[in-house]
């Protein structure tokens, strides 16, 4: 039951939904997937940041990745940690902090999509109009795209947030591991008719606007490929397209699991867990396939890597 003596503004949190011989396993584990996810964007930002040779628009722009993927990792996993060891009857949450948690998982979902829309159009221009590589991707345009990437998805959550937070309420449990929009407009008895009209109409807009943007950009990289006699540009493009490629069809696939879930009620506790996973998995393997799959970014790495044995070995 929820303490109705914390007042109005206090919700009952469902959180991650473990047994107690499972507290510890799970406790663990996803503190060792937060870690890793930190250091390794942290360290691939800085990595990028500090050599001058990786200061092209195709890393800078996968920095909006790395920042995003701490910022989405850092809105749902520390919470979850907090309330483990916590009772479920005692997990409980402000309407303030739930509707800012709200705001910070849909902002980073909605961000993956742009970032990725961002980065296929940096391989469009250097693969299919190399010439023009240079004079199209200026600093000045980075900047401009890495802005847009953000406040694009910034204004149309923070709609989306405020229409549900301006509803009255009439009940105060979140069921759900985590707060997110649906989670806010729930807990009200009203007429909810335009939030999930903007809602869907937001969400398969950006869908529909990724796909279409991601598709026609690798179709007109491939025609390209295939047309060209260039070993070089053909294996240059396979490289680099891949790896972004990969980071596309784990967000979707992570993504798509919690919208095929929604259609099967009896699944909820399944529709849960993914979308945990989609807030852990791509955090955690972005990094890793940017960082081993691109050749500049490996060697970058194994450098430094050789460079601090070789630091070590004459103090023993």
């Amino acid at each position: 039951m929820v303490n109705w003596t914390l007042g109005p503004d206090v919700l009952l949190l469902e959180g991650l939904k473990v047994s107690p011989k499972s507290s510890v396993p799970a406790f663990v584990l996803l503190l060792i997937i937060y870690v890793f996810i930190m250091v390794s964007n942290v360290g691939l930002v800085v990595l990028i940041t500090m050599e001058r040779s990786l200061h092209e628009p195709m890393y800078l722009l996968f920095c909006n990745m790395s920042i995003n993927d701490m910022f989405g990792a850092s809105t749902i996993i520390p919470p979850l940690l907090a309330d483990v060891f916590v009772p479920s009857s005692q997990r409980y949450i402000r309407y303030v902090d739930c509707a800012v948690q709200a705001f910070c998982g849909h902002l980073h979902a909605s961000v993956v999509h742009t970032v990725l829309m961002i980065m296929a159009f940096d391989r469009y221009v250097a693969i299919c109009r190399p010439l023009q590589y240079a004079a199209i991707m200026t600093n000045r345009m980075v900047v401009k795209l890495s802005v847009w990437a953000w406040a694009a998805p910034l204004v149309m959550v923070l709609i989306l947030v405020g229409l549900s937070v301006r509803l009255s309420r009439c009940r105060r449990t979140v069921f759900n591991p985590f707060c997110d929009n649906p989670s806010l407009f729930k807990l009200s008895c009203e007429n909810l008719l335009v939030i999930h009209i903007y809602g869907l109409s937001i969400a398969m807009g950006t869908l529909a606007l990724s796909v279409c943007v991601v598709t026609l950009t690798y179709l007109r990289i491939a025609v390209v490929c295939l047309s060209s006699k260039n070993q070089a540009l053909n294996h240059r493009a396979l490289q680099t397209c891949a790896t972004h490629l990969s980071l596309y069809i784990i967000m979707q696939l992570t993504g798509g699991i919690i919208i095929i879930l929604h259609r099967f009620p009896h699944l909820s506790d399944h529709r849960k867990l993914a979308s945990i996973l989609f807030h852990v998995v791509p955090p955690a393997l972005n990094a890793v396939i940017y960082g081993l799959q691109i050749k500049a970014v490996r060697e970058k790495i194994l450098n430094i890597l050789n460079r601090k044995k070789k630091t070590v070995l004459p103090m023993k």
